[in-house]
């Protein structure tokens, strides 16, 4: 990971989600309690006001205005806002926000330091390969946060206090462990086998965004300059190699349907062409020239190469 100012304020953003996401339940910021059957937001059970007293005492088209505007309108507002993002930012909250991408980066970090490839469905570096230990310790920090996550998902439904004594006690339920067992075996092997993949094609809410996103023309995405292709000669693939969810980023948008607005391929490309007075090659463009990302000519410009070296031979 490139170490510039936008990848640290994305660090930062990431992991105060991620704490919130473990913690909001502890704190009864946000949770559904199934011992009492409420929502409870901001320690508050969320009723709207409309107790079996008040019920009683109220007709149906006061019951009926609470309900719109305590409830329907919300949802409505959060559902257009939602939508307005996505249409034009994309996965906006999958690259900046999202727990479980956060966890992809985390592991794809770790599997390149320790086997030197990102994930086990790429070759690994020539000179590096993973030893026995290596894939150990990737499995175990896997586990480890496939538990934290099964862990955090049950608080959201049982009270998180006394859910972490009885972990603790060695007192837990029937029905709590077995949920911890299987949650935790399935995230694993997500973490450990397919993290991006799972990004890509498993999760609703992301292809949700992307459908939006490309829905419009104009929406903001990662733009290559195609005029200055061959400065991309002297370089290793950098960007992909640094795109978490492995994507053709120099490619057309299409190509990029799942592309989660992180900007580490924006990044790699800075500190490549750091020494270039033209700058990077990649950058985020919004509006019409977001239409004119097209797949840059990397074969045809090493074809021409090996033609004229072949020529002066």
């Amino acid at each position: 990971m490139t170490e510039n100012k936008l990848q640290r304020m994305r660090l930062i953003v990431r992991s105060l989600f991620f704490l919130l996401f473990l913690l909001a339940p502890v704190l009864n910021v946000f949770r559904f309690d199934l011992t009492t059957t409420n929502f409870i937001v901001f320690n508050q059970v969320l009723s709207f006001g409309m107790t079996t007293e008040w019920i009683l005492a109220s007709d149906h088209w006061d019951a009926g205005l609470r309900i719109l505007g305590y409830f329907i309108l919300p949802i409505i507002l959060t559902v257009a806002i939602g939508i307005y993002i996505f249409y034009k930012w994309g996965r906006l909250y999958c690259g900046w926000l999202c727990p479980h991408f956060s966890v992809v980066e985390y592991v794809n970090d770790l599997m390149d330091r320790r086997t030197g490839r990102v994930t086990i469905w790429e070759k690994a570096r020539e000179g590096k390969r993973g030893k026995v230990i290596d894939w150990v310790i990737i499995v175990a920090i896997s586990m480890t946060i496939a538990f934290l996550w099964a862990l955090g998902l049950l608080s959201y439904l049982l009270p998180p206090i006394p859910l972490y004594t009885n972990l603790m006690n060695f007192e837990m339920g029937l029905y709590p462990t077995i949920f911890l067992i299987v949650a935790t075996v399935v995230f694993t092997i997500d973490f450990v086998l397919a993290r991006h993949l799972f990004c890509k094609y498993g999760c609703a809410f992301g292809v949700m965004q992307s459908l939006f996103w490309m829905m419009n023309s104009k929406a903001m995405l990662v733009k290559f300059d195609r005029d200055r292709a061959k400065a991309c000669q002297s370089c290793d693939k950098n960007c992909e190699t640094a795109c978490p969810m492995r994507l053709p980023v120099r490619s057309f948008k299409r190509a990029k349907f799942t592309c989660t607005q992180c900007a580490q391929c924006i990044s790699a490309c800075q500190e490549v062409q750091k020494d270039n007075p033209e700058g990077t090659l990649l950058d985020w463009s919004e509006g019409e020239t977001s239409r004119h990302s097209s797949l840059i000519p990397v074969k045809t410009i090493e074809v021409k190469k090996m033609h004229n070296e072949s020529k002066k031979s």
